[in-house]
């Protein structure tokens, strides 16, 4: 097909004066604003063969590809843009990065197809990825819309078996959205009720507002069908808002003789102008690519009027949820080695203060460390309390365990020491595997914390934050193997059974009160007398446990943890222990770029 380069059929279907709103959304198309926000468009939707090329090709000058089965096999969006001082040329871009410029008309077909080729994969796949075609010229009417793939029911030859369910959902992606035109292709010779374009525009737009339909082979339909199309036309079978337009593109048989889009469009309006039952609809505008053209056009500038307000909000909304996770971001190193030394020193200076606090309580990392260690001592309180509840089972059957095995010709009654001794060493180390457990529990969340801070300080630093968490894992473990010789010496120690006998006196005459009579059996006062023992340990051991835990585990520990990550500042390489992680310096340029956009974006809806 040769490309016309005559009088275009389209120059005086915008005026002027709303020529910058297209200008504005494929402005902000190019800068990637549609990454932000869904832009106003127009989506062509169509069952297979129902004339939606033709359509296309028709308002944009240049044969489009062709052929049976799916031909669209990626979403395409073609911008027509009007320029009287540019013969013709197009601009293709695809895949965020590939973009090449062209000048020939007859190229259009190569470069689209290469484009889905390249997205989609040869055959006859589909792809959600969007080819963006830019038209430029003398001839073409101001018009941006997405050629979306046809309808189809039954997968071919090389087709996955659920094609159907892809190309639809990949439709109602794009139509879904409130800001979109859906334009629907529907042949006349077929049932429009039963049609599936128009179906699932009916269900993302139930109440018509943003559909308009196109009525198209009008030379096909059976005689005295007519009738039929016509109440279609005027609203009066399936009302939508924006109402219908009835089109005569190319046939086949033009096409196979070469016949001119120019001349096509003139054909059309006599066509128009001759038939007995369609020429009253030239009159209503509602025939003819030119009538087609010009509703579009007008559509689509009035549905971006009314997008605008809430863009701007959407857009003034979001700049300023970018510009916050920037600013979670920092702005990275300084440049120079002499301030990039005082940032370090900044940095690390800021973690030591963090840990310091969390040592002291005065801040709360996730959850309250104080409260969960109070938590875990009380547990540990409660574990006392419990072995010292049944110690009169243990103590009548150490009593009944000597005087069956080891009394010797003493009478029953006479005391032993060691009988007092051995229940108290046997209370006791029952109560080591305890206070282990209580060392491990508490060091876990300490180190978990800690670790917490080192990430969240250095999480644009992966090298400091390495450096941090193998230093309080290393000195947790330190300090962990120094409470648990202490806690075994202090375990040791309490197998002495000693206590000043002002302080265990003064435990008895509390217990002696409870005691009762039988004087004469000794050992019927062992229950007090290792009761007010047992209230003694329990107060030693129910303070020194925990004592020995928070001191080593936390105070110790965020002290060599600081002092550790100080020496930090003795060394050379700088550059190194700042390094930044590649990942948060993409991620902050994205950001700044998303910035920059809807600064943009924000200045040119303004000026509008």
């Amino acid at each position: 097909m040769s490309y016309d380069d005559g009088p275009s059929m389209f120059q005086d279907q915008l005026a002027e004066k709303v020529r910058p709103f297209i200008d504005l959304i494929d402005y902000m198309r190019s800068i990637g604003i549609d990454k932000e926000l869904p832009l106003p468009t127009i989506a062509v939707v169509g069952d297979q063969s129902s004339g939606k090329s033709s359509v296309l090709e028709t308002l944009s000058g240049v044969a489009l590809p062709r052929g049976t089965g799916i031909v669209t096999r990626c979403p395409l969006l073609l911008q027509l843009c009007n320029d009287r001082t540019v013969k013709w040329e197009a601009v293709i871009s695809y895949g965020g990065k590939f973009r090449n410029e062209f000048d020939d008309p007859s190229e259009v077909v190569r470069h689209v197809e290469q484009a889905q080729n390249s997205l989609a994969g040869k055959g006859v796949g589909i792809c959600e990825d969007l080819i963006t075609l830019k038209i430029t010229s003398s001839t073409v009417c101001d018009l941006s819309l997405i050629d979306l793939p046809g309808i189809t029911r039954v997968a071919v030859k090389g087709q996955p078996d659920d094609i159907g369910a892809q190309i639809n959902h990949l439709i109602r992606k794009f139509i879904k959205e409130k800001r979109t035109i859906i334009l629907v292709v529907v042949p006349c010779n077929v049932d429009i009720a039963t049609t599936e374009a128009l179906k699932m525009a009916q269900e993302m737009d139930p109440e018509g507002t943003r559909t308009l339909a196109i009525l198209t082979k009008p030379d096909l339909i059976d005689p005295g069908a007519e009738k039929n199309v016509l109440e279609i036309v005027h609203n009066k079978v399936i009302f939508l808002n924006m109402g219908y337009v009835i089109v005569k593109c190319r046939g086949q048989k033009q096409i196979d003789e070469n016949v001119s889009i120019t001349r096509a469009i003139e054909e059309e309006l006599e066509f128009f102008q001759n038939h007995e039952h369609f020429r009253s609809l030239l009159r209503e505008e509602k025939a003819s690519t030119k009538c087609l053209a010009n509703k579009l056009s007008n559509a689509l500038v009035n549905h971006i009027k009314k997008s605008l307000p809430q863009m701007s909000e959407k857009i003034k909304e979001q700049m300023g949820e970018v510009k916050h996770l920037l600013s979670k971001l920092e702005g990275g190193p300084p440049l120079e080695p002499a301030e990039k030394r005082k940032y370090l020193i900044q940095v690390i200076t800021d973690f030591n203060d963090q840990i310091t606090q969390l040592s002291k309580g005065d801040i709360i990392v996730v959850e309250h460390l104080f409260e969960l260690m109070r938590k875990e001592f009380t547990e540990w309180m409660e574990c006392l309390k419990n072995a010292k509840s049944h110690y009169h089972k243990v103590v009548q059957q150490v009593v009944d365990e000597y005087d069956q095995k080891h009394r010797g010709s003493e009478l029953p009654g006479f005391t032993n020491y060691r009988v007092f001794q051995h229940v108290v060493q046997k209370l006791v180390a029952e109560l080591k595997n305890p206070a282990m457990m209580t060392l491990q529990k508490i060091r876990d969340m300490v180190q978990k914390q800690f670790n917490h801070l080192s990430r969240e300080s250095f999480k644009n630093y992966p090298y400091l934050h390495q450096v941090s968490k193998k230093n309080i894992e290393t000195i947790q473990e330190q300090q962990s193997n120094i409470v648990k010789e202490r806690i075994v010496e202090q375990f040791e120690m309490e197998m002495q059974v000693y206590t000043q006998d002002e302080i265990f006196n003064k435990h008895i005459l509390e217990e002696g009160k409870t005691a009762g009579g039988k004087e004469h059996d000794t050992r019927s006062k062992y229950p007090g007398l290792l009761k007010a023992y047992y209230e003694i340990v329990v107060q030693r051991l129910a303070d020194q446990v925990p004592m020995l835990i928070s001191y080593f585990i936390l105070k110790e520990s965020a002290k060599i943890v600081c002092s550790e990550m100080l020496d930090l500042l003795s060394r050379d390489d700088t550059d190194n222990i700042l390094q930044e992680d590649s990942e948060i310096e993409q991620k902050r340029a994205k950001l700044k770029a998303q910035v920059d956009r809807l600064i943009l974006a924000n200045d040119k809806i303004s000026r509008v």
